[in-house]
């Protein structure tokens, strides 16, 4: 008797996991797909801000944005694969305005813009990762390993937006 018991709870915990893993399939696919689309926003992003930013600040971080934000698509998109989501080719309507609007402006103006958007977006995102870092699975592991070098594009952000008001 106490052999199907312990089968039964066996077989109830099975399912119990493999329904936790389907709720979860939603979120990890959302994350994944964000991020990816981020990515893409955020190498825009760098090579606008090494053609129309006026200090070298600005354009370094922009360099510094295009290698970062590049390599962290690539291990987003071969962690999408291997859970079999089908990765973005591109950012998404708000990122694509969100570049639109920025991209209006050059020198110390779209310094101040670039800098202002890139704390914003950066805060945004350390949430998202911070959130998705804790799911075991090739998103988890990918937003783990990709948080350090958002918090060290939000510090060089804010940096920048310091620069700008001290002056």
């Amino acid at each position: 008797m106490s052999r199907i018991l312990m089968t039964a709870a066996a077989i109830l915990l099975t399912a119990t996991a493999a329904l936790a893993q389907d709720k979860a399939k939603p979120a990890t696919q959302k994350f994944l797909t964000e991020a990816i689309e981020g990515n893409f926003a955020e190498v825009q992003m760098g090579e606008l801000a090494q053609k129309n930013g006026q200090s070298q600040g600005v354009k370094s971080f922009g360099q510094m944005l295009v290698s970062d934000h590049n390599s962290a698509n690539q291990k987003a998109a071969e962690a999408a694969q291997s859970l079999g989501i089908t990765p973005p080719a591109g950012p998404n309507a708000k990122q694509k305005a969100d570049y639109d609007k920025i991209s209006k402006f050059n020198g110390a103006a779209f310094d101040k813009m670039f800098a202002q958007h890139m704390v914003k977006d950066h805060r945004k995102d350390i949430k998202q990762y911070q959130k998705a870092a804790k799911n075991q699975d090739a998103a988890g592991q990918y937003a783990q390993n990709t948080l350090p070098t958002l918090q060290k594009h939000l510090e060089t952000a804010q940096s920048l937006t310091r620069e700008k008001t001290a002056r």
